[in-house]
């Protein structure tokens, strides 16, 4: 007992003395920790410094704060924003044909062109000092997700302006000069933007990019000024083709030190005019069959003054982390609104159209095959668009949160995806035959673009989430970075001793308290409402207080060769993604005033989350290279094994006939979705018929009597059925027009378009 006393004494001591625990403890870890630590490429560097950490951070320390995620405040469309909802955008639907747009003309036509051009569509994020509309996010997401659910590449044209461009980079980076030139001209569509970055071997490694710049002395408007000799070759721009702005992200070198005493200073952005002399712009490519505008620009040898440069000549050089902060407010809008105009689209009419579709003698939507994919499109398409507001709110209060928006995109493009693979399913062949009626081939079509683009999907899950996530999200691995790093030894040493206590303390901490919820499984964990959400913010929680500690060990055990276990630490952020996206749903259900209707879609929304979250882990214990610590902390965060289940069939049978008939919330979890006025088109076709088969019912019970007294055959067509029983006076003759009238709707909306001979030869010579 002496020599244990004497050896806590000791221990005591060599802590809580400064000196001696710098001496005898941080030095050698510190030098451990610079030889572990990743090495970080400047851009690597400036990605990560880039942006805000929000409610991942909460999400990563181990213990949410769930008051704080209530307390955030709901977004709301303002009035002036709403009247542009239903006025403008409203006009702007009826003037859209989708078929045409893609199969036969492939391009908006020209009034099209001229009413979003000249009704403020392109001026949405500009403000109003410049002629803009200066539109929150969730107006710009509300807006841009409304029209997709018409067409695509209205959407597409529309949000590009109002994304990553010259728009977004001159309001906070450009000079007042630069905001007084362009701006007015974006907002009033007089001047169509587009920004290139991408090329043929730069797409996800942006700092490799082989466009260059060279400073040098040149004649600009019959002057000799210093300036910028630009070659670039890029690929992929949406909006190239008819853009009159020039966003051009390049490398910029300085040989002969014109501007300074640095030769490479790197990524730069200018604005260039695409009548300026040897810019190229004009080829399309054709994405997906989808018709929006998207091409090819290139140039050599062109001269460009250094003005042009977007923040003026102090900013060459900062363009990528000018790309990253604005890239990541964008992809929190953009492709979140066309994932969610998906989910709104596909769940009202796959709804409408298995009640409407008959095999067997009943609705299709009443077998469970059907259903448990229906549960399944319900569900995802209410967590798509409780991410969409809570990401977007996060943009209205000034953040641009990166790891959130990185989420953001990757699962919401995915959800979409795994849901149209539903919808298909159920339309089948309703779904597979192109053609004026088909409301579901256009989007199915763009997924695999929404996928590609900002950030290919393989790229945001394996590197971007807990890539940036460890490090940004983490309350003390970017200061030991940033202390690592300092050029200073002895300062560097000294703010890491600080933070070293400070770190061992959060691990331990995460690592009992792990522990203990594994034991309890999260029982004593506090929830900041009753009722039956309250045990998801307990296993919330808990699996954040899990990710904390596997993250710690990941970085402990891996160090620099973490970010090459891409596999690994993939899974970790899927832990976090789950977390975030079941934090989202929470939030919405309370936003939205706790509706008992909402429950099943909450239900079967979190508890696939926690589901994925236990795959996750499973997956990331199963090949972690060091199998003791695998074991151990399989052991800690899971003392019991992985208990989560995907919801119970109930769950889903509860969606299902919920979107089977019409209600409130059916309109409110699919309000973003348009619907024609008259037959001719499809989606007002499809609603027509379900309202009329569902208005048909009483009518229907009574032909159900007869034909269980045996008066009238149960097999027969349901035209003959509705004649016999006018015959035996079962119905009467206005009843029985109506049922007529159903069955023809009915009919009308479940059949496909064909063509006659010759007519889609034609259409492809016109093409």
């Amino acid at each position: 007992m002496f020599i244990l006393f004497l050896l806590v004494i000791a221990v005591v001591v060599i802590l809580a003395v400064p000196d001696i625990r710098r001496n005898l403890v941080t030095k050698p870890i510190f030098g451990i920790f610079k030889k572990i630590l990743p090495p970080l490429s400047d851009t690597e560097r400036e990605a990560m410094e880039a942006g805000d950490v929000w409610w991942d951070g909460d999400l990563f320390k181990g213990k949410p704060d769930w008051a704080k995620l209530h307390a955030i405040p709901k977004p709301q469309l303002s009035a002036e924003e709403q009247a542009f909802l239903d006025n403008e955008v409203e006009t702007l639907l009826k003037m859209l044909d989708d078929y045409k747009i893609v199969n036969e003309t492939r391009d908006l036509p020209q009034p099209v062109w001229d009413y979003i051009k000249g009704n403020g569509f392109f001026a949405m994020i500009i403000p109003k000092s410049f002629g803009g509309r200066e539109f929150s996010a969730i107006a710009n997401s509300t807006i841009v997700s409304r029209i997709a659910t018409r067409s695509l590449t209205a959407a597409v044209t529309v949000m590009v302006p109002n994304s990553l461009g010259p728009g977004e980079l001159l309001m906070h980076y450009g000079t007042q000069e630069q905001k007084d030139r362009w701006l007015p001209g974006l907002a009033a569509g007089t001047e169509v933007p587009c920004f290139a970055l991408t090329g043929p071997e730069a797409g996800s490694d942006a700092g490799g990019i082989p466009d260059t710049g060279v400073v040098c002395k040149g004649q600009f408007e019959g002057n000799e000024v210093l300036g910028i000799r630009l070659n670039w070759d890029k690929r992929y721009i949406t909006l190239a083709p008819v853009a009159t702005v020039l966003g051009l992200a390049f490398k910029l070198s300085d040989p002969d030190k014109l501007m300074g005493d640095k030769e490479e200073l790197g990524i730069t952005c200018a604005l260039i005019p695409t009548s300026h002399p040897g810019v190229q712009i004009g080829d399309r490519h054709f994405p997906m069959n989808m018709a929006f505008m998207n091409g090819t620009t290139y140039g050599e040898d062109v001269f460009i003054p250094l003005d042009w440069i977007i923040g003026g000549p102090s900013f060459a050089g900062r363009g990528w982390r000018m790309l990253v902060e604005c890239l990541s407010a964008g992809r929190g809008i953009s492709l979140p609104a066309l994932g969610t105009a998906t989910g709104h689209l596909a769940t009202r009419m796959t709804g409408a159209y298995a009640y409407v579709r008959q095999q067997f003698g009943m609705s299709i939507g009443k077998f469970e095959g059907v259903q448990e994919s229906l549960g399944r499109i319900g569900g995802l398409t209410y967590s798509l668009e409780a991410m969409r507001v809570m990401t977007a709110g996060a943009i209205d209060l000034k953040l641009s949160p990166s790891v959130v928006t990185a989420i953001a995109k990757y699962h919401m493009t995915e959800m979409s995806r795994t849901l149209l693979n539903d919808s298909f399913d159920i339309h089948a062949g309703r779904a597979i035959q192109c053609g004026p009626k088909n409301y579901l081939a256009h989007g199915y079509m763009g997924v695999p673009i929404s996928i590609t683009v900002e950030g290919a999907n393989i790229l945001t899950r394996n590197l971007m989430i807990f890539g940036q996530g460890a490090t940004r999200c983490h309350p003390y691995v970017l200061k030991e970075l940033e202390a690592a790093a300092n050029p200073d030894a002895e300062a560097g040493l000294k703010q890491f001793d600080e933070l070293l206590l400070k770190h061992v303390g959060f691990a331990l901490g995460n690592t009992f308290g792990a522990l203990f919820q594994g034991l309890t499984v999260g029982a004593f964990n506090g929830s900041p409402v009753g009722g039956e959400t309250a045990k998801y913010y307990k296993q919330l929680s808990r699996m954040s207080k899990a990710l904390a500690l596997s993250a710690d060990f990941s970085m402990l055990m891996l160090g620099g060769d973490l970010k090459r276990k891409e596999m690994l630490s993939a899974r970790l952020g899927d832990v976090l993604s789950h977390l975030y996206i079941a934090s989202a749903v929470l939030k919405f259900y309370e936003d939205n005033g706790r509706q008992v209707a909402d429950l099943p879609f909450v239900h079967y929304s979190v508890q696939r989350n926690l589901y994925e979250i236990g795959r996750a882990f499973a997956g990331f214990f199963s090949n972690f290279p060091n199998r003791f610590v695998a074991g151990l902390l399989k052991t800690l965060v899971f003392p019991f094994g992985i208990g989560y289940q995907m919801p119970d069939d109930d769950v889903s049978m509860q969606i299902s006939d919920a979107l089977l008939k019409p209600s409130v919330i059916r309109d409110r979890l699919t309000h973003l979705c348009y619907i024609g006025e008259g037959k001719d088109d499809p989606t007002g076709l499809m609603e027509q018929a379900f309202a009329a088969v569902h208005n048909a019912q009483p009518l229907m019970k009574k032909i159900f009597a007869a034909q269980k007294e045996g008066k009238i055959a149960r097999k027969l067509p349901l035209q003959q059925t509705i004649a016999k029983a006018l015959e035996l006076q079962v119905l009467t003759d206005s009843e029985a027009k109506q049922l007529d009238e159903m069955n023809a709707l009915r009919f009308d909306a479940i059949s496909v378009d064909s063509f006659k001979p010759g007519e889609l030869e034609g259409m492809a010579l016109k093409g």
